[in-house]
């Protein structure tokens, strides 16, 4: 018997220009397509389920008999809605950060917002969060480590190798959570009295900040230009009039 070669092959296919072989009346003939078109599937309707059912009761002078619900109502109504089913509060739990080709470790950036508005710093490496870590270093313009968001930061064409900088692995989006401090209850004639005690950074920390700006530091020295650089980040961004950023070359 001769093998079938049109065996997983449509019958119908575009000759040419969209053209197909064969046209509606063909195909509806070989379909057989009349044979169901007037057809129609009768559902079977579902049993309706009475709401309330007879039941009989005892004791004098009650009845007899009671309608009472198949389904009991709810006593009380929640206040607030369920929360709908699929929603999470680790909506970007598996969200990959995306990091600008400009800001790679070394790079020389100004930061546009923040306590430290108008400094240069140079990035370290991208956190967990996509928070991007950077330094001063804090010996030059008093800017520590700290997390800035990459919306906050103009990447400039300066660049320091950081290759050889380690920064330690506790340093990371949970290193940088302020300790929230205990509630005190109030007595009479402290309501002026009490104040909020300022941040102050932990021994630790401070260890911390020595140890990788002296490595970034020494990374600046080897650098051709490693004087110039210092100057460059000791120096604060602004623009001066008639200055505009958009047709500046950073």
């Amino acid at each position: 018997m001769a093998k079938n070669t049109n065996v997983g092959k449509p019958r119908n296919y575009t000759l040419e220009s969209g053209v197909y072989r064969f046209g509606k009346s063909a195909t509806y003939r070989k379909k057989a397509i009349y044979k169901f078109a007037k057809k129609v599937n009768q559902k079977t309707a579902a049993p309706v389920k009475p709401l309330f059912v007879e039941k009989k009761v005892g004791g004098a002078k009650n009845g007899d008999t009671r309608m009472v619900r198949v389904t009991k109502l709810a006593n009380d109504y929640p206040t607030q809605d369920p929360a709908p089913v699929g929603t999470s509060k680790n909506f970007f739990s598996k969200h990959a950060r995306k990091l600008r080709a400009s800001l790679t470790p070394g790079a020389i950036a100004i930061v546009l917002a923040g306590v430290h508005k108008g400094k240069r710093v140079i990035v370290l490496k991208q956190l967990g969060t996509g928070l991007l870590l950077v330094t001063g270093p804090h010996k030059l313009n008093g800017c520590p480590m700290r997390r800035v968001n990459q919306r906050y930061l103009l990447a400039t064409s300066a660049k320091v190798d950081v290759s050889g900088v380690n920064v330690p692995e506790n340093i990371n989006d949970k290193y940088f959570a302020r300790v929230k401090a205990e509630k005190v209850t109030k007595k009479e004639g402290d309501i002026f009295d009490a104040k909020k005690e300022a941040y102050k950074p932990s021994e630790e920390r401070k260890k911390d900040q020595v140890s990788v700006d002296t490595q970034v530091l020494e990374a600046i020295k080897k650098h051709a230009d490693g004087k110039v650089l210092k100057q460059y980040l000791r120096a604060s961004f602004a623009l001066s009039k008639g200055q505009f950023p958009h047709q500046m070359a950073f």
